[in-house]
């Protein structure tokens, strides 16, 4: 059962900046792009890198994500040696169970699961990342630099680079120095939370930093500063497409909103690198003889009577007569009725909008401090003619299903 290189893909974050969205999924199950979840993405590169055994290590609202995952099928990982196997944390013989405390502690609690495939590599991955990337030239980096751990950095705009983990590094992109959001940034090399970490190694410290009783459990807080500081080859893998963490309300809408940009660098219609994903089966969608739809995507199963415009529908959303959708995220089951108006928002799945309603409001029509981007969490059913202001964050309440 040996395998040269498996993956590690952490999806169990709550995702809390996400607010509304991630009040009842975990942050790499939100409905993404029309067509998505946020945890296709690094699944598909997974297959499309030629990397068939993944662990995905799930905590906060797994079930979901557990369900939409099933054997793996949809992304060829339903195999008889390998696959996509679901890890939860766990109660081992004569211990209390624990939560995984920290992204490195989270791999430690999985050393059998790895130690079964016997890896010469092990790649840590972020369930909540939108990108198309090669892994395979990932792992080449790593052992054309004899490293220990290899990290993908990405070059962002110098005045942004405090607000990241920099990776400072010579000639060779050998990294000398990792600083976290330092205040005044040597270099503009960001990391992008995606690791290659030689197997032996990694056991290594991660044992170490478990016995460490000081250690936050974290690669990017201890784990990679410990092997630094061990004199370990570090090496940096400069990554140059595009690339977003879609953990707040505006991050997520801004990587939507970049699916229906020509030049974004989000190219999903590329044949050679597709993206994979768990869809139902339905209909085509229906533009009525009232419908206008323009720069949109539009899935399955809806039905549009009303107009949308620089909008994404997901599957089974109904838009009425008269309504107005734009530049605004229906997750599927939105129903949006006759006249109501939804502009730069969010709506979560199975919303519901009353006739006559508005949500949201354009930037250009709100004091600056006032405006962002409104969200309705899972359920969420507004009135007639209610009104919701730019940048609410609803959710339905339990018991009920409405506010």
């Amino acid at each position: 059962m040996k395998k040269e290189c498996i993956a590690m893909l952490l999806a169990g974050g709550q995702g809390s900046r996400l607010y509304a969205l991630t009040s009842k999924v975990a942050k790499p199950a939100v409905p993404f792009g029309g067509k998505y979840r946020i945890i296709d993405f690094p699944l598909s590169n997974c297959v499309n890198s030629g990397i068939d055994t993944v662990g995905v290590l799930t905590q906060y609202q797994p079930l979901e994500l557990s369900n939409y995952i099933g054997i793996g099928q949809p992304w060829d990982l339903d195999r008889t040696v390998g696959g996509v196997h679901i890890l939860p944390p766990y109660v081992k013989e004569g211990s209390k169970g624990t939560w995984y405390k920290g992204t490195a502690n989270a791999i430690y609690q999985n050393m059998g699961f790895i130690s079964l495939y016997d890896p010469d590599y092990v790649l840590i991955l972020s369930g909540d990342h939108i990108y198309k990337m090669d892994y395979s030239a990932l792992l080449a980096r790593h052992k054309q630099a004899g490293a220990a751990c290899t990290i993908s950095v990405l070059e962002v705009p110098m005045e942004e680079a405090s607000r990241f983990g920099i990776m400072n590094v010579n000639e060779d992109d050998i990294v000398y120095e990792f600083e976290e959001k330092p205040k005044q940034p040597k270099s503009n090399l960001a990391s992008m939370g995606i690791y290659i970490f030689t197997w032996s190694k990694l056991r290594e410290y991660l044992i170490a930093d478990e016995e460490n009783p000081a250690s936050s459990n974290d690669f990017g807080g201890d784990v990679i500063p410990a092997m630094l500081n061990a004199g370990e080859i570090m090496a940096a893998y400069r990554f140059s497409g595009y690339w977003k963490d879609v953990g707040t309300i505006v991050s997520f809408w801004d990587a939507n909103m970049d699916i229906l940009s020509v030049h974004s660098g989000v190219q999903l219609y590329d044949k050679s690198w597709p993206i994979y994903c768990r869809t139902p089966t339905l209909p085509p969608h229906v533009i009525g003889q009232t419908g206008t739809l323009s720069h949109s995507l539009v899935s399955g199963g809806c039905e549009v009577c009303g107009k949308v415009e620089n909008s994404v529908l997901f599957h089974s959303v109904s838009v009425g007569e008269g309504a107005k959708i734009r530049y605004s995220i229906l997750m599927p089951g939105t129903v949006v009725e006759k006249d109501a108006i939804v502009e730069y928002a969010i709506l979560a799945e199975n919303t519901h909008i009353g006739q006559g309603a508005r949500v949201g409001a354009a930037p250009c029509n709100v004091p600056p401090e006032d405006w962002g981007v409104a969200v309705l969490g899972s359920g969420v059913c507004i009135a007639d003619h209610q009104v919701v202001p730019p940048k609410a964050m609803l959710e339905s309440t339990e018991e009920e299903g409405h506010i």
